[in-house]
């Protein structure tokens, strides 16, 4: 994601606050209604079926900001059953829903779909139906924070039309299962654009049709599973840059769709950046995980989305985050934030996917820390260090970073800056950088095109880092506040002690005398000694570049 704007200069939070106040991504909710109970949580009439293929076909009539199509859902059955749950917004209207040759019954409340089958479908079988719907879908208002479809038009009067969806719900404009936690295997998608016009979606283009109705559909075909909200239809008067990257898979290709007055723009731009970017997280995550799909920049009229294949990009073609670093160290500024921040993505948010979006910080924290990642390796550690930890500057500690389950509600923006720190922190306590990389590989590997939860990826560290973290991922992730080491000293003697909201929080840490060499410490919650030769109240120093922490 584009970092949904929550890490911007301090400068600049009030700003956002009120440029947010009607966006469905990062909305502080205290109730939560039916409709959002149907929204987020997995209830039998959902589970009872996992999702095999979609063909989505959908014409866009761009002058009425109309769309009309279908879809076709093959499925598993995972039980026996006969009434199911998709979901499309209540403003778009479906036409008929068809099984067998015949239409099936269904029943609508707020923006889920309920429909009967005629027959128990058993556990096991495979069985498929189709979706006929249109409509005027939602149109966003500041795509990609507000959902929707974005209907503009280029510089040169061209129509310019994208889609953004992340929080909103993929069923703002199509209709599917839309919950995080069931990944279509494989997908078609057609869409129907009109003559003059391209569409860009992702994966790879099987065919282009010319339609007798003056429309040209375009044949998209993803050859590996995807989210729901990554489904992208990107439509204007693109021109096509192609390029390649010999990755730790072979062969990737370099697809880049931009407006033809920015390809000079585009060369330079992209040229400097998409390979630096493959070189730094393939090192760090591993292989690149859609080398059947390849990978595309697709200019867009929003400033960007990590749409799985075909990364939306709208930053115009300049380093930083629209010109500006967002840790106020300068170090933003060697570099195009939505290439980088955008493609880390392709790895925590696309490939490894929460299953609930309250778990949003498996996305966001490590794609966040991803882009010191990338500092790293072209800069060294040491400028890495100083831009992680500039990003602290904007860390609001307002509510937890983990959401509410089940009614598809992300925690803090903090998820962003204070997860890349809280991942720096784990990896100081693990004090290994080739063991930290292999875990970070690890992951990739392990969940390799999987949804998960927390827990799923705190076991994982814990196991492969040999150190039970639990509480520290819960006291980072859980609570607003940060740990808080609290020093003592009697009798010329030091003690130390953390302050914390998990109960028996247990954190390694580093401190030296003032000019010697750092060591680690075992603080507990209660004050306990500090083994270090000759440390005073004046000559105590503490790690809190690699450690973001409070000392007192």
């Amino acid at each position: 994601m584009n970092l949904k704007s929550r890490i911007l200069s301090a400068v600049t939070i009030a700003s956002l606050l009120s440029l947010t106040a009607s966006a469905q991504l990062m909305q502080k909710k205290e109730t939560y209604t039916r409709a959002d109970t149907l929204r987020g949580m997995l209830t039998p009439l959902r589970t009872c079926y996992d999702i095999n293929y979609y063909h989505l076909d959908v014409k866009f009539d761009i002058d009425n900001k109309f769309i009309s199509g279908s879809n076709l859902f093959k499925f598993t059955a995972t039980q026996n059953f006969t009434k199911l749950q998709f979901d499309l917004y209540a403003n778009l209207k479906i036409e008929k829903v068809v099984y067998q040759g015949q239409n099936l019954p269904f029943t609508r409340e707020f923006n889920a779909v309920f429909v009967t089958f005629p027959k128990t479908i058993r556990k096991g079988s495979k069985e498929e139906f189709t979706v006929f719907y249109s409509g005027n879908p939602t149109v966003a208002k500041n795509a990609p924070w507000d959902g929707g479809v974005v209907f503009t038009r280029d510089s040169l009067g061209k129509p310019w039309v994208a889609t953004a969806c992340q929080g909103a719900g993929a069923s703002i404009w199509w209709p599917t299962k839309d919950h995080q936690s069931d990944e279509v295997d494989s997908m078609l998608i057609s869409i129907s654009v009109p003559a003059g016009l391209k569409d860009i979606s992702n994966g790879r283009l099987r065919k282009t049709t010319t339609l007798p109705d003056g429309y040209t559909r375009y044949d998209w075909f993803v050859a590996n599973p995807i989210n729901n909200y990554d489904v992208a239809a990107n439509i204007g008067d693109y021109t096509h840059l192609d390029d390649s990257y010999d990755g730790e898979k072979g062969k990737l290709t370099l697809d880049y769709w931009v407006l033809p007055y920015n390809v000079d723009k585009a060369k330079k731009q992209f040229g400097a950046n998409v390979k630096p970017m493959l070189k730094a997280l393939e090192n760090w995550f591993g292989p690149y995980p859609w080398y059947e799909d390849g990978y595309k920049l697709v200019e867009t009229p929003h400033l960007g989305m990590e749409h799985q294949s075909a990364v939306a990009y709208g930053n115009k073609y300049r380093n930083g985050y629209l010109g500006r670093d967002l840790s106020g160290t300068g170090r933003g500024l060697n570099w195009d934030f939505i290439i980088v921040h955008e493609s880390g993505h392709e790895w925590f948010g696309n490939n490894i996917t929460s299953k609930d979006i309250a778990d949003m910080w498996i996305h966001e924290s490590f794609t966040n820390y991803s882009e010191s990642l990338f500092i790293e390796t072209h800069y060294g550690k040491a400028a890495a260090l100083e831009y992680i930890q500039g990003l602290r500057r904007i860390i609001r500690n307002d509510e937890p970073i983990i959401g509410p389950y089940n009614v598809n509600k992300e925690g803090s923006g903090d998820m962003y800056p204070k997860g890349a720190n809280m991942l720096n922190t784990i990896r100081a306590i693990i004090n290994n950088d080739d063991k930290w990389r292999q875990i970070l590989r690890g992951l990739n590997k392990t969940f390799y095109h999987q949804t998960v939860t927390t827990a799923q990826i705190v076991n994982y560290v814990n196991q492969q880092s040999g150190l039970n973290l639990t509480s520290v991922f819960d006291q980072y992730l859980r609570y607003t506040t940060i740990p808080t080491l609290e020093f003592k000293f009697e009798n010329g003697k030091a003690y130390a002690r953390w302050v914390a909201d998990v109960k028996n929080f247990d954190m390694p840490v580093k401190v030296r005398v003032k000019g010697g060499e750092y060591q680690f410490i075992k603080p507990i919650t209660t004050f306990t000694p500090v083994s270090l030769t000759g440390i005073t109240k004046d000559n105590l120093e503490v790690d809190t570049l690699e450690f973001y922490i409070k000392v007192k």
